[in-house]
């Protein structure tokens, strides 16, 4: 693993990077890619991304061209010297991506890494009629309690049917009206790569705080047995195993604070962790650490992959 200098506040980007290159599909595609087209480069963001995982990839010992990668960023508004939320830099580097990419067979393929496919059904409590959408989600928020969560509880939860009243009423056709209803979401197809985002952050008309409850998180987890009546009728995949490989750290308060990571290797299976330029092996037990409550370093981001397997290997689970 190559550690990455922190340069004008950019632990946000730099941890999102290990996270990207231990998702090595993403990198596979952009090899792909024929950019010997491409104009204007330092503004094109899967162009500096392609460039800086082959750099993190790579046993040459020269540094890897981040700054390449933050500079162009900067360029695309996402600023250095600023203080970031790692969800949605984390977005907002896959829509530059479908965005900027000329060969768009290859950008829908990242798209789809992470693609969830949802059905939501939106009922008037008034006439019965039903409202079907269906749309997709880059990443899964979930809510979280001040209190004990699991990440099996707030998924459920994220699935479970809510009510819609007062000002939260939806106009329904039948009625001419706004009307009370219940919302529902039923999936449509999960992803070869589930990106959850543990939503800590609490804003008001006065300030934004941090959650520092506790959130635990399995090595694995089956969505199957986790949610059993929360696949459409559509829903296809018999594969619903996923493992662990990525974990994005926030430590400190909701305006200011630092972004760190915990990430499984790709062949020994084993975690390390990486804080800007320094890596170094660390363990299950203190990925667990993250899970909030007693320690200030929390799990924000989970990356997980699906299937049992990764790179050919059965990872060797300590829990």
């Amino acid at each position: 693993m190559r550690g990455l200098t922190n340069y004008h506040l950019s632990c946000c980007v730099n941890t999102l990077l290990q996270t990207l290159s231990a998702t090595w599909e993403v990198a596979d595609v952009l090899e792909r890619w024929e950019t010997g087209g491409v104009r204007g480069d330092s503004h094109s963001v899967p162009l500096q991304l392609k460039n800086v995982l082959a750099a993190m990839r790579s046993d040459s010992p020269q540094h890897v061209p981040h700054r390449d990668f933050l500079h162009c960023l900067d360029r695309n508004c996402v600023r250095l010297n600023t203080q970031h939320d790692a969800d949605e830099v984390f977005l907002s580097i896959l829509n530059f991506v479908q965005q900027q990419m000329d060969d768009k067979t290859l950008a829908l393929e990242i798209q789809d890494l992470y693609k969830i496919s949802v059905e939501t059904h939106l009922r008037c409590l008034d006439c019965s009629s039903v409202q079907t959408r269906s749309s997709y989600l880059l990443s899964l928020p979930l809510h979280i309690k001040e209190d004990h969560n699991s990440l099996e509880s707030c998924i459920s939860s994220f699935l479970e049917e809510q009510e819609l009243r007062d000002i939260n009423r939806c106009f329904c056709a039948q009625c001419g009206t706004k009307t009370p209803s219940k919302q529902g979401v039923k999936l449509l197809s999960l992803p070869h790569i589930l990106c959850v985002h543990l939503k800590r952050f609490r804003s008001s008309r006065v300030y934004t705080r941090k959650l520092d409850c506790r959130v635990s998180f399995p090595e694995t987890f089956d969505f199957s047995e986790i949610v059993r009546d929360a696949f459409s009728t559509d829903f296809a995949q018999n594969e619903c195993k996923y493992t662990l490989y990525a974990v994005v750290v926030h430590s400190g308060y909701a305006m200011y604070g630092h972004y760190t990571a915990f990430i499984r290797h790709r062949t020994n299976q084993r975690w390390f962790y990486a804080d800007d330029s320094h890596i170094q092996q660390a363990s299950w037990e203190e990925v667990q650490k993250t899970y909030g409550g007693r320690y200030s370093d929390t799990a924000y981001m989970l990356m997980y992959r699906r299937g049992s397997k990764e790179g050919g290997q059965q990872p060797e689970l300590s829990s």
